[in-house]
């Protein structure tokens, strides 16, 4: 039986079931949330596993009588596929007027978060879970660096970088789903024709009526090949022979089923010379070398997308770790017309923290002259000296107002 890996979330989701009645973990098929909750919450007294096409235990015909042949605290997963059952869920809590009655789990934010949010306003705790991040996987504390360096606690660490737990491209090529780290090598790409096909079939069939499934899954096969860039769903369209508002819509299906993340670009105002573009982000790398079929960490090197790739596991790096701050920074990201960008941005308390990512192992001036355009173009900002995430050794200060550090330091 697999060994449970702790997640960065336990604190945050056994805090907030004892203060309210229910929490709900969302995210993408098999990240691991009903692992967390079975491990995190020994107590349940019943836990269900909804079906699209069986109605478990009459949940969706009768939802007031299945409820009442239920214990609490209970945890039902892949609610989406019982959405009858949240309007009894209130009812009852409402009745009970108590804490920790009830955990959900679902991996279809459009669907199960509207259902959420209208019936349950007020009641229920919503956290988001994401694959596995490297100090998860490894079972590593880290050293918290990315937190201090928010906190501005990082002048005077000069404290060496912990060892890297596993070559970059493995880390990249492997992503962070759990079960991929059980596997050897040659039975990931298996996994993944397994996982794809049940994500269209269930997934996607169940959250929009889309005609051909087929062209859904080259859509899905395109947006991998685009992560990490600015996305013009007019040229997605032409490549699929599909209208612009299609490519649109699919795309916020792959958002709405945490396949996909969308970055808006940074500014105060309009009339600023700045792109507006949205920049999308595949939120695991695995899946994106299975559908770009990259069959082995070595192809990383030498391909088209090791940049791309390598700036996509870093972002997805940060927002796991920031799961662990009390409020979320926004994300941005900064692209002049003249060609300048910042690849992400946090908004913090007021102040902006660039961070550049670079798929290499000496940085320089150069790499930070993105951090001056930022500053140039928006010069009444609070703007904290930015940071160069890449795999330089250990930290190293580049100028007055920019630092590099590890990947895996963070």
């Amino acid at each position: 039986m697999p060994i449970y890996k702790n997640r960065i979330i336990e604190k945050k989701l056994t805090e907030l079931f004892a203060y309210y009645p229910v929490v709900a973990v969302l995210g993408a098929r098999q990240v691991g949330k009903s692992t967390l909750v079975e491990n995190l919450f020994a107590d349940v007294a019943s836990t269900t596993v909804f079906d699209p096409v069986v109605d478990i235990g009459n949940a969706r015909q009768d939802p007031d009588f299945f409820l009442q042949n239920n214990k609490t605290p209970a945890f039902f997963d892949e609610v989406q596929y019982a959405p009858e059952l949240l309007g009894s869920i209130k009812r009852k809590v409402d009745e009970e007027k108590q804490n920790g009655l009830f955990i959900l789990s679902g991996s279809q934010n459009l669907s199960v978060l509207k259902d959420i949010s209208e019936s349950l306003a007020g009641r229920v705790a919503i956290v988001n879970l994401w694959p596995m991040s490297r100090n998860e996987l490894d079972e590593s504390p880290g050293t918290g660096f990315l937190q201090k360096w928010l906190s501005e606690k990082t002048e005077d660490d000069q404290t060496p970088s912990p060892p890297q737990s596993r070559p970059t491209y493995t880390s990249i090529w492997q992503g962070g789903y759990p079960k991929i780290a059980e596997l050897p090598d040659h039975l990931v790409p298996g996994y993944w024709q397994s996982y794809m096909q049940t994500y269209i079939e269930r997934d996607v069939r169940k959250v929009a009526n889309i005609g051909s499934l087929q062209s859904f899954g080259r859509f899905i096969g395109l947006l991998a090949a685009l992560t990490a860039q600015e996305i013009n769903h007019n040229q997605i369209g032409r490549e699929l022979g599909v209208a612009r508002n299609t490519a649109l819509a699919w795309t916020e299906i792959a958002e709405s089923t945490y396949q996909w993340l969308s970055i808006p670009a940074f500014s105060r105002n309009p009339l600023k010379k700045i792109s507006g573009k949205k920049k999308g982000f595949f939120t695991d790398t695995g899946l994106v070398c299975y559908l770009q079929k990259i069959s082995s960490p070595d192809v990383i090197a030498g391909h088209p997308m090791q940049g791309r790739l390598f700036d996509t596991f870093v972002v997805m790096e940060i927002i796991k770790l920031m799961q662990q701050l009390p409020i979320q920074p926004n994300l941005y990201h900064f692209r002049s017309h003249s060609g300048a960008e910042v690849d992400l941005i946090l908004e913090l308390n007021g102040i902006l923290y660039p961070i550049e990512i670079k798929a290499k192992s000496n940085p320089n001036r150069r790499d930070i002259r993105g951090f001056a355009a930022f500053r140039d173009c928006f010069p009444k900002e609070n703007i904290h000296p930015g940071l160069v995430i890449c795999a330089i050794p250990s930290i190293q200060k580049l100028s007055y107002e920019a630092l590099a550090v590890p990947w895996w330091c963070l």
